[in-house]
Parts: structure tokens; C-alpha cells; sequence
């Protein structure tokens, strides 16, 4: 199964996304029954009214929470809120993952507050989110989560709206996104977008219970049969666009998905002993891979067309070696979505010939059929030691592993 999220156009706000996975499908007595009883350790406020009711943005039939609290102070401790939202997952009995993820959505908001105002986390001081509608969004998702079961799920964000113009708020005014927003996606590989309209679309509750949710992001859908779809409203209306998040669920391959970085780059006036070294240093520089192909240009001249797969953190030391090393005047730069099979990284003790040897190896699984790859730097350095030449090597080496894996 697989979950797609798309504030591509409204953003995301806690109490948006939480209405849109009620809408999906989770239990809605079992959140508010939740949040209710976790309401008994967020002191100084009080919940008069909590329920989710239908209403239309721009035609789109939408669920929307409606929430009425008494505020009796406009400032906590940020280990304050983390106490009470802690003390509330513990309470109900949420899963391991369930509660793992709640922590793990204020710590992050904790944790951009600190950098930002270059103060010790535990002495940070929240303003905006220091109302039990932090505690409601991030409990009552994570009751939501919990319930629909896509802790277990393959998680897909599209790139996420956070509007534009400025926002004013207790430390002033300044351009959005606001630092606590950038913060708390700086270490994702969330994509984020402006937009023309002038409002902080993305708030820092919202930024951070994605960022914690998943780190897949995707320009487009996956291919996936539909299964739900919820709509989620915010509170703000907009003249040109519903303010709405929408969540799509549905079953997909068993194929894992991902996203990668493709680097291509020509070059016609260097040896083969230069591209072999540069293979070399690419590779170091946590490349996936690396392929050099031969080809023809214009006027007929021959060619290397270096191509390169990695993530979004490797591309600039990537792009600095491809120049450095060859000389070339550009770079193209792609993004490509890629259906992986599942695999896990294996490590085992042999010992052969009455010497012992740590071995890796690559495990996927696909469709029943279990296959692996043994590291050959590993089967390299065992055929050299025993004198056996590398296929000799593999085959004893392929016994002792299925042995061990039936």
C-alpha cells in the first residue's frame, strides 16, 4: 500500500492534515475520545468543543476540524508541550511507532526554535504553538496514523506549497516561509514551492509532522490503483484556490520507490585513464553509480557521455569532481522516479580453510523469490587470501550463505 500527500496547492497545517486522514478513513470517536484524554496533561487550557464537520471549499466537499479551546496562557516551555504529548501517547496506548513519531514531530519544532534563536533546547520558549492546538494536531494524528495503520506504509509527499509575502508573529515580520519552516526542512528531501498567493500556506506544525512522516518526495503520482481518497479543509479561504489538503491511498507495486538525481556530461578530449580515475573519485563521493558510454556527436566526433546517479546531498561535490576532472563546461541535471525491488543489507562469519572472514551481502526479495549479491570487494579479498580465483570462490561462497539463509 502506499500514501500520497499533496499540499501542492493549499499547503499543510496540523489540524488540515488531521481532518483529511479522518476523512480517509480513521475512527473519528477514537481521535477526539483521544484527544479528550490527553486534554488532563496540557494545563491552563481547555477543550469546549472538538468534532469534524463537512463543509464545501471551492466545491470541494471537505472535512474540517472544529476546535474551541479556552487559552489561559499565550506562552510554554517547549519541554512543557513535549511532557504533556509524550505523557498523552503513553497514556493510550499507541504503538511503538506511533509514539516514537509524535516525540520525534516536537522535537523537531524544539529543535528549529533552538537554532534559530541560538538557545539551549531545553530553555526554549514556544509563543504560537504554545496552545493545546499543538498537543490536538500532533496527538490526534498520531492516533489517526496509528489507527489507518500507515506507520507501515510507503509514504509519498508531493512538493509542498508554503504561499508567499510576508508573516507577522510574535518575533516580527518577515518573508515566508519563516526560518522555522526552512529549519525544520532544511535535513529532509521534502520539496517545497512559493506560490503567488501572499499567506503562510505551510505552518511550522504541519512542516514538521511531514518532515518526520517521510522523506520521500515525488514530482509526480506513482503508478497505484485508488482505493480512498480524504480531503482535508483549513480555516483560511482563499479567492483563487480551496484551501484543502488531499490524501490518496491505494495499493501499488511491491516494488519500493524512490527518486534519484541523474548527472550527464559529454566529453570527447580526454584518455581512458582519466575516465577510469574518475569513476574512481566519483564513487567516493557516495555516487549510486557511474556509466560511460561511447557515441558520435555533431561533425562526427566521438564522445564519452558520463553518466551519474545520486541523491540530492551529493550533487554539488559530484558536479565539482565531473569538472575538475575532465575540463567540461556544463553539466545536465535530471530527476528520475525509479521502482526498487526491496533489500536488506546482510553480514555473516565464515570461516574456509581455517580462516575466518567477515562477508556482505546484498538480500531482495521479490514476489517469494529470495536472491543475493555477495560485496565483491569481500569476495574479491577471501580469493586472493585462499589462492581460489573469483568464481571458484563465489560458488563456495553462495553454498555456505543459502545454507544459512534456509
Amino acid at each position: 500500500m502506499v500514501l500520497v500527500i499533496d499540499p501542492q496547492i493549499a499547503g499543510i497545517s496540523g489540524d488540515m492534515l488531521l481532518s483529511s486522514l479522518v476523512d480517509l478513513g480513521a475512527d473519528k470517536e477514537k481521535v477526539i475520545d483521544g484527544i479528550k484524554k490527553s486534554e488532563k496533561f496540557f494545563s491552563d487550557s481547555t477543550i469546549n468543543k472538538i468534532d469534524f464537520q463537512k463543509i464545501k471549499k471551492h466545491g470541494i466537499d471537505s472535512l474540517q476540524l472544529i476546535l474551541e479551546i479556552d487559552k489561559h496562557s499565550h506562552e510554554k516551555k517547549g519541554s512543557e508541550i513535549k511532557k504533556a504529548i509524550n505523557d498523552s501517547t503513553q497514556n493510550l496506548g499507541l504503538s511503538d511507532k506511533a509514539r516514537m513519531f509524535s516525540e520525534s514531530c516536537i522535537n523537531s519544532l524544539i529543535s528549529s526554535e533552538s537554532k534559530i534563536h541560538g538557545v539551549p533546547e531545553d530553555t526554549v520558549h514556544f509563543h504560537e504553538a504554545s496552545s493545546i492546538d499543538t498537543l490536538v494536531d500532533i496527538v490526534g494524528i498520531t492516533i489517526a496514523l496509528d489507527d489507518l495503520g500507515l506507520f507501515d506504509e510507503k509514504i509519498i509527499c508531493m512538493p509542498i506549497s508554503v504561499g508567499g509575502g510576508s508573516v507577522t508573529f510574535s518575533h516580527g515580520t518577515m518573508s515566508n516561509p519563516a526560518s522555522a519552516i526552512l529549519e525544520i526542512f532544511k535535513n529532509s528531501h521534502l520539496k517545497i514551492k512559493g506560490t503567488n498567493a501572499d499567506e503562510e500556506l505551510t505552518t511550522p506544525t504541519g512542516a514538521c509532522i511531514l518532515a518526520n512522516l517521510t522523506n520521500t518526495s515525488m514530482d509526480y503520482y506513482p503508478s497505484m490503483k485508488i482505493n480512498s481518497i480524504g480531503y482535508g479543509a483549513g480555516q483560511k479561504d482563499f479567492e483563487k484556490f480551496a484551501n484543502v489538503l488531499k490524501l490518496v491511498r491505494g495499493s501499488a507495486s511491491n516494488l519500493e520507490i524512490d527518486s534519484v538525481k541523474i548527472l550527464e556530461t559529454n566529453v570527447d578530449d580526454i584518455s581512458g585513464e582519466i575516465l577510469g580515475n574518475l569513476i574512481e573519485k566519483i564513487m567516493q563521493k557516495d555516487a549510486r553509480d557511474v556509466s560511460i558510454f561511447h557515441g558520435i556527436t555533431k561533425k562526427g566526433r566521438p564522445t564519452n557521455l558520463v553518466s551519474v546517479i545520486c541523491d540530492d546531498q551529493n550533487i554539488d561535490e559530484i558536479v565539482d569532481t565531473l569538472v575538475l576532472e575532465t575540463g567540461t563546461l556544463g553539466v545536465r541535471i535530471s530527476e528520475s522516479t525509479r521502482f526498487v525491488v526491496p533489500r536488506t543489507n546482510e553480514n555473516i562469519s565464515l570461516t574456509i580453510d581455517g580462516k575466518s572472514f567477515d562477508i556482505r551481502y546484498k538480500k531482495s526479495s521479490f514476489k517469494g523469490k529470495i536472491d543475493f549479491k555477495i560485496e565483491f570487494d569481500d569476495l574479491k579479498n577471501i580469493s586472493n587470501t585462499l589462492g581460489k580465483s573469483i568464481k571458484e570462490t563465489e560458488s563456495l561462497l553462495r553454498k555456505e550463505i543459502e545454507k544459512l539463509e534456509n
